[in-house]
């Protein structure tokens, strides 16, 4: 059975609903996904209940956004309990910045004397986590760019005139939350955030897992994720990080997958936590 570890919706970020993403991983043969919204489990349900009906296996994850000596650094978790308490309420404190965070970029953007509106950002959003690509929505209906692309390099990318950083969380504390939780911790596609000299650190800190096959690293880089996961005992996964063709142009649906004995060995990790 091919699983996707990591797949977005309109939870977060994404472009296709819950549902839309069980039938499109459906409809190409995968056998299981897991859905790793940014900051939210709103995602899950719908997703599980449409899996139910096609018979797909729907996967629980979060992404967590963390940041260490200015690296952006992303832990994903899997089979978290998802009424856990504190994860509930830092999730809460996570969403809550995040349209604070929103309001300070549209702030800066409107000094600049740019027609954009906050309702309109959190409109796009829906009832997904705010983020910078629906803020690159509404800059692009406003006329304001030509294309979503720009509102990163030339208005809300990292050190561009409207940019305001995100609420931060280390990476640590994003280990710890997921596995207070029971959950699994996977450091998301470390080649994209030049993470590599800080996997012993978090190893240390409870990382169980360590994405190898994402569509951001070339099969060199995979490759050499995937022996130093097996060198350090940690679960070697891979995902598409689908977030709609509309949104990551080259990213699709279950083109990285792995197969079901990665899942098991989660489940088998889990139920050893939940002993101790």
């Amino acid at each position: 059975m091919s699983i996707d570890l990591h797949v977005h919706t309109t939870a977060s970020d994404g472009t296709d609903s819950p549902e839309q993403v069980v039938l499109a991983a459906k409809k190409i043969g995968l056998g299981a996904i897991a859905i790793t919204d940014h900051d939210t489990f709103a995602g899950i349900q719908p997703a599980t209940e449409a899996g139910q009906k096609c018979g797909l296996k729907v996967i629980p994850g979060i992404e967590l956004s963390t940041e260490y000596h200015q690296l952006e650094i992303h832990i994903l978790g899997y089979l978290p309990d998802m009424s856990d308490k504190a994860l509930v309420e830092r999730i809460a404190q996570f969403r809550a910045y995040r349209v604070k965070r929103m309001e300070k970029m549209v702030a800066k953007l409107r000094k600049l004397g740019l027609p954009v509106e906050l309702d309109r950002v959190l409109e796009i959003a829906g009832n997904g986590a705010a983020g910078r690509p629906h803020l690159a929505t509404a800059m692009l209906e406003s006329g304001i760019i030509d294309n979503a692309n720009a509102a990163f390099t030339e208005y809300i990318g990292k050190k561009c005139v409207a940019y305001v950083p995100r609420h931060q969380i280390t990476p640590k504390d994003a280990i710890l939350l997921i596995r207070q939780a029971h959950g699994i911790p996977v450091l998301a596609h470390p080649g994209s955030s030049n993470a590599s000299s800080l996997i012993p650190e978090l190893i240390e800190a409870g990382l169980v897992g360590i994405e190898a096959y994402h569509p951001a690293h070339s099969w060199e880089l995979s490759e050499y994720y995937r022996k130093m996961g097996e060198n350090h005992n940690l679960i070697v996964t891979g995902g598409s990080d689908y977030h709609g063709l509309e949104r990551r142009k080259g990213f699709r649906l279950g083109m990285y997958t792995v197969p079901d004995q990665v899942f098991c060995k989660m489940q088998e990790y889990k139920e050893e936590m939940i002993k101790i």
